[in-house]
């Protein structure tokens, strides 16, 4: 029999994670949406100690098993379950807060996607001890949005020194700032080593904070998710060890991926979910404000009858809760996929475009619902309904993201199907 119910520790630390988002998260949302880029201290101070202590066993895990999987399990990894639900819970409380987690983020799920034990440890194992610190990915660049294969940074052997080095820069790159500012902080650069090569020539690599070269030079003023920072990056020869490069160093020119590109795509598969959890978050945020606010108007809707008997509110209601639910089942079935070791390419791209597009729909909806007080700052609606809007854009835009179903279903590739 399958079985719906969430383990008793997972639902445990979703209350714990739901406390957080109640206590401290809502009560300074409006506060730091305000004041762009200020760290969100009290929700850092909080989270530090918790997620210390989950990076010290990971890395005891590494150190222990080799490779951080340890033995073959039985039944799924409630991990991962446990990530998304968190996720979803503390974005609820507050998107841009969340994003300010102290934790390696995009630039971890590159590292655990193609990087070797060593690096796990060296990396990772820092986020397990001292004070809080970041890590982040940077692959876009001015010329270089959906389609990577444009990109122009480079990464140069030096065969003397045995170092890469780096040239160029990246842009909207999430928590770049908190990640290169603080020591032991770090984030994953993507660079080709063979620009002739296109997407074979393409590589990922750990710059860590401080190194020489690398220069935060914009940081970004948003629409929505204000508190967290994106950032622009330089690199002007910008030297580091030899050993920092994800994957291997080879290029092999044939049609179609190679692990470099690879690795990219999987940190993707990864981290789609992720961010369509996040979306759900923001979309049961104000979906439920929304009907508890039509509710104390006498506005509720009644399950059991047809639609063409509700009024207009009514089905608006409905359809919001429809689109939520539908959006969170394919998160979720994305999730479980990674959680069995299964893979999840095409779930993870259809779940980041239905929870894009609905989270965008609904928080809309919620301010058309609640007319001017929805629009005014008394009230987070409108807030949520600029939070919404780039989870519809970073990840892989809707568009990009439906290609990829497109492919996927039709077995086409992508020369075929553009």
């Amino acid at each position: 029999m399958i079985s719906f119910e969430i383990p008793e520790k997972i639902t445990n630390e979703i209350q714990m994670a739901k406390m957080v988002a109640e206590s401290v998260m809502r009560q300074y949302s409006r506060y730091y949406d305000e004041h762009e880029h200020e760290r969100p201290s009290e929700y850092i101070n909080m989270m530090w100690p918790v997620m210390r202590e989950q990076h010290r066993r990971r890395t005891e895990k590494l150190q222990q098993n080799g490779n951080g999987s340890g033995p073959k399990r039985e039944g799924p990894d409630f991990s991962i379950l446990r990530l998304i639900m968190m996720i979803e819970m503390l974005s609820w409380g507050d998107a841009g807060q969340y994003l300010c987690t102290p934790d390696p983020a995009l630039g971890g799920a590159a590292l655990e996607a193609v990087g070797t034990k060593e690096q796990k440890i060296r990396i990772l194992g820092k986020f397990g001890q001292g004070e809080p610190k970041w890590g982040a990915m940077a692959m876009t660049e001015p010329g270089a949005g959906s389609d990577t294969s444009n990109i122009r940074t480079t990464a140069t052997l030096d065969a003397e020194s045995n170092e890469w080095i780096l040239n160029g820069e990246k842009i909207f790159c999430t928590n770049g700032g908190l990640a290169l500012d603080e020591s032991d902080g770090f984030v994953v650069v993507w660079a080709t080593v063979d620009a002739s090569a296109g997407r074979s020539g393409m590589k990922s690599f750990i710059v860590e904070a401080k190194t020489p070269g690398v220069t935060v030079t914009k940081k970004e003023h948003k629409l929505g998710i204000r508190v967290s920072d994106t950032v622009a990056i330089v690199f002007d020869n910008a030297r580091i060890p030899y050993d920092n490069i994800l994957g291997s160093a080879e290029v092999i020119k044939r049609d179609g991926s190679t692990k470099g590109f690879k690795g990219a795509m999987a940190t993707f598969d990864a981290s789609r979910p992720a961010v369509a959890a996040s979306a759900m978050g923001i979309c049961r945020a104000a979906l439920e404000f929304t009907r508890d606010k039509l509710a104390a108007e006498g506005i509720v809707v009644d399950y059991t009858k047809p639609k063409h008997q509700m009024t207009a509110v009514e089905r608006d209601l409905l359809e919001m809760e429809a689109r939520h639910k539908s959006a969170w089942l394919l998160t979720l079935r994305s999730a479980v996929l990674m959680a069995h070791g299964q893979p999840n390419r095409l779930e993870a791209s259809m779940c980041k475009a239905r929870a894009g597009e609905t989270v965008t729909w609904v928080t809309q909806k919620a301010v058309e619902l609640l007319g001017p007080m929805g629009y005014t700052r008394e009230w987070l609606t409108e807030k949520w309904m600029r939070d919404a809007k780039i989870n519809d854009i970073y990840e892989g835009t809707k568009q990009i993201n439906t290609l990829i179903v497109a492919r996927s279903i039709l077995g086409y590739s992508r020369r075929e199907l553009k």
